[in-house]
């Protein structure tokens, strides 16, 4: 049966007798969320409801010890040596071919620090990264990550 609510009707809850399965959230008729078959859509303000890809995992840490400050699904973070660091996953990705976005910030030099992603193979529980400088040694730099799939 799907299952529709609606801002505008008297119950807000409009269902039809169909197998779908389908959830969907209305505001005056016009589909605003969208569950379906495992995928969550919605309408974000551009006229039209799309499938959302969501953030799967995101850490920020502590270049010099690679201490975590904050995060989700991010179990760990080993700094290997000055500028390189694993980040491990608390859960395990359905295969590696998943993109990784990082970002360093509060460097120590005032060169500009840039964050190379990927470096080795990564796992579907793990990945390295590395934050140069412009010139091409390493540094420590505190960094917040995103990794999407």
């Amino acid at each position: 049966m799907a299952v529709t609510l609606n801002a505008s009707t008297s119950s807000g809850l409009v269902s039809t007798a169909d197998t779908s399965g389908i959830i969907t959230l209305q505001n005056n008729g016009t589909n605003a969320l969208t569950v379906d078959s495992g995928n969550l859509q919605f309408n974000s303000g551009y006229g039209s409801v799309a499938t959302a890809y969501g953030v799967r995992a995101w850490v920020k840490f502590t270049g010099s010890s690679g201490a975590i400050s904050s995060s989700g699904g991010v179990s760990s973070v080993t700094r290997n040596s000055t500028g390189h660091y694993t980040v491990n996953l608390s859960f395990t990705m359905p295969d590696a071919n998943y993109a990784v976005t990082a970002m360093p910030f509060n460097q120590s030099s005032g060169s500009g620090t840039r964050c190379i992603v990927g470096e080795g193979t990564p796992t579907t529980t793990s990945f390295q990264i590395f934050n140069m400088l412009f010139n091409g040694s390493q540094e420590d730099a505190n960094t917040a990550v995103m990794v999407t799939r």
